[in-house]
């Protein structure tokens, strides 16, 4: 009989050696197209054995799991460099950076240059006639409503996903005595009041709804009390980077506030991990965590006590109160106004 060769064992599947989070950390890092050698090191580093750790980097590539995953990214990045490009006609605009700030805006240009043209824009005469504009202030707030109720977010400062975690720092408290802190207790991000207490959905607070005079073009203010949302609050109260999933008017009654937007074309450079949030922070950006903010373009405007933004749909902002402030956002659009969101649930990446 003729000699045939002995096979050589089968080589083992480090893949299946690995613990699943370190399985999932391999891919990941591969998807991200980390180098082989800083994967293995940071695996040794962590106390992975070297020779483990090195079997299962090269062998993730051959996974039909991890090869069906490179087919996906492939889809998704087409898409990307799709709002890619889009982002970059929009910015070929030479006003594109600038947040613009209008009077007598029609309807029709609204709805063309800003809505369909998904833009922001400043109307400064939106709120004219509005008696809130001479009648709001926190004396009238507790004059008028102190011994009511509302909820109100308090210990931001100790919960760094405060926005996020926002129903577990709800507290009800009297109007005045929210009023008195906020008040007596200077700039801070500790208290604020929000939209998501939704008071003026109340009866008992329908005095405010009748403060509010003629509205932008675009609005039916037969809504109004079904889409109208107060926030009060001190100086240094934050507004963490987010986008909203439809399109508002947001006016500053007593106050001013920093805002910062960012082109929902693009999202892919924002680390959008969980709903609608970014971990990212444009008062002190972390490059080096989030390297891909560096080709995102930021606008930035300031909103003076009777200034009226257009948010468009889909736009990221961050939101800075730079005094005690007083504003009033309404979403009651007589144009369609309901979109949906896939968001991702991912968290913590």
């Amino acid at each position: 009989m003729p000699d045939h060769p002995i096979p050589p064992p089968p080589r083992p599947n480090a893949l299946l050696q690995l613990a699943p989070d370190w399985l999932q950390w391999v891919a990941e890092n591969r998807l991200w197209n980390s180098s082989p050698e800083s994967m293995l090191a940071a695996m040794v580093a962590a106390g992975q054995d070297e020779a483990l750790s090195a079997a299962a980097i090269s062998q993730i590539e051959q996974d039909p799991v991890f090869q069906a995953a490179r087919r996906h990214q492939q889809m998704l990045r087409k898409l990307e460099s799709v709002v890619s490009n889009m982002q970059k006609v929009w910015e070929s605009d030479p006003g594109y950076r600038v947040i613009e700030k209008r009077r007598g805006v029609s309807r029709e240009e609204l709805l063309e240059r800003y809505v369909k043209g998904c833009r922001p824009v400043v109307l400064q005469d939106v709120a004219e006639d509005w008696p809130a504009m001479r009648r709001w202030s926190p004396q009238d707030l507790s004059e008028r409503f102190g011994q009511l109720e509302v909820d109100v977010q308090l210990g931001r400062n100790s919960d760094a996903l405060f926005e996020q975690n926002k129903a577990s720092l709800r507290k009800r408290m009297r109007v005045a005595e929210f009023v008195e802190r906020v008040v007596q207790g200077g700039e801070t991000n500790d208290h604020y009041l929000t939209a998501n207490d939704e008071m003026l959905r109340r009866p008992e607070f329908l005095p405010l709804l009748a403060d509010i005079g003629r509205m932008p073009p675009l609005c039916d203010p037969a809504l109004l009390p079904t889409a109208a949302s107060l926030w009060f609050g001190p100086g240094g109260t934050h507004t963490p980077l987010h986008h909203d999933k439809l399109m508002l008017f947001h006016t500053q009654v007593l106050g001013r506030k920093r805002w910062r937007f960012i082109s929902p074309l693009q999202t892919p450079l924002l680390y959008n991990r969980m709903g609608v949030f970014s971990p990212i922070n444009l008062d002190a950006p972390d490059y080096e965590r989030y390297p891909l903010l560096r080709r995102a373009t930021v606008l930035e405007t300031v909103l003076e006590p009777g200034d009226t933004l257009f948010l468009p749909l889909g736009w990221w902002h961050q939101v800075s109160s730079l005094e005690l402030s007083m504003s009033f956002s309404y979403t009651n659009l007589d144009v369609p106004n309901e979109f949906d969101y896939q968001n991702p649930t991912i968290g913590n990446w």
